[in-house]
């Protein structure tokens, strides 16, 4: 998995701190804390830990609702790194914003077809408003944050609609953050458990594994080459950080040399260094197997 990001690239936005807001209609947001600083980062860098992060929210939520540190858990993922950029994730290209009406294909959080680019936008600004004007295929967005016009400078050649997902005011329903750590924890396992249980689990199962990886998808990422100072590289154009990790953990889904398990012993996700391995540490192996002969012994 190492070798798969070594020459790539891909920057992201994230500030330092976020916080819970809760809007006139009682939904519950995650956005920049007042006063927050902003920095770029590569996700690529940290592509394995950030899967991992994002799949052991997901694979738990019922348990971590249970014991009331859901909230928690997520807001820490999101202060590490950044929001998931939903707001150019969901229509069926990130430059939306040139169009008349922004266009959805199926999903978990719009059923709409299609809506006015006003209505869409509100979705992800539901605080304060911005300085943005829509008329027909016109469009007209202004800036005055230090810090964002650096933004847009760093990023120039970006979709409009990205930089502006980059905004103080920019917002997610921390419930469709939820939804969309479960549709990658459900797609991880549904690849996990059929190929580990697929010789005993009945067929009806192993089709509804096969049709929920199959549904697996969403807006492919471009790239480009860029003669970099250490050697050519792959630079990943990503419209969102939701799409970064889904490319991610696609790559990780089908490494065949260090795939993606669940350890046998303590449950956790974790990159096996061999096909073969089904334990997370030696730690974990040496538990297991102690406490395999201990209930041997009780059964004799």
């Amino acid at each position: 998995m190492n070798n798969t990001f070594a020459r790539t690239s891909a920057l992201w936005i994230r500030y330092d701190r976020y916080e819970y807001r809760t809007n006139k209609d009682g939904m519950e947001y995650i956005t920049p804390c007042k006063g927050a600083s902003l920095t770029t980062y590569e996700p690529l860098k940290e592509a394995e830990q950030l899967v991992i992060d994002a799949l052991e929210i997901g694979m738990h939520v019922s348990r971590l609702t249970e014991e009331g540190t859901l909230k928690d858990r997520i807001l820490d993922f999101i202060n590490h790194y950044g929001l998931l950029g939903l707001m150019t994730a969901l229509p069926t290209t990130p430059e939306f914003i040139t169009y008349e009406a922004v266009y959805l294909p199926k999903n978990h959080f719009i059923r709409e077809e299609n809506m006015s680019t006003k209505d869409y936008l509100a979705y992800f600004f539901p605080f304060d408003p911005i300085a943005f004007v829509k008329k027909g295929i016109e469009s007209m967005w202004s800036i005055d944050q230090p810090e964002m016009i650096a933004v847009a400078m760093v990023m120039q050649n970006k979709p409009q609609a990205l930089l502006m997902s980059f905004q103080r005011e920019y917002a997610e329903p921390l419930d469709w953050i939820v939804q969309q750590l479960q549709d990658w924890a459900f797609t991880f396992m549904a690849s996990f458990l059929y190929y580990q249980d697929k010789d005993v689990m009945p067929e009806e199962q192993l089709a509804l594994y096969r049709e929920g990886v199959k549904a697996y998808g969403g807006i492919a990422p471009t790239y480009h080459i860029e003669l970099a100072k250490n050697g050519p590289q792959l630079v990943w154009d990503f419209h969102s950080l939701s799409l970064g990790i889904q490319m991610m953990l696609s790559f990780m889904i089908t490494d065949e040399k260090s795939p993606l398990k669940v350890c046998k012993h303590c449950g956790k996700v974790f990159v096996a260094s061999r096909p073969d391995n089904v334990f997370c540490s030696p730690r974990c192996k040496n538990q297991h197997n102690v406490y395999k002969s201990r209930g041997k012994k009780e059964n004799e």
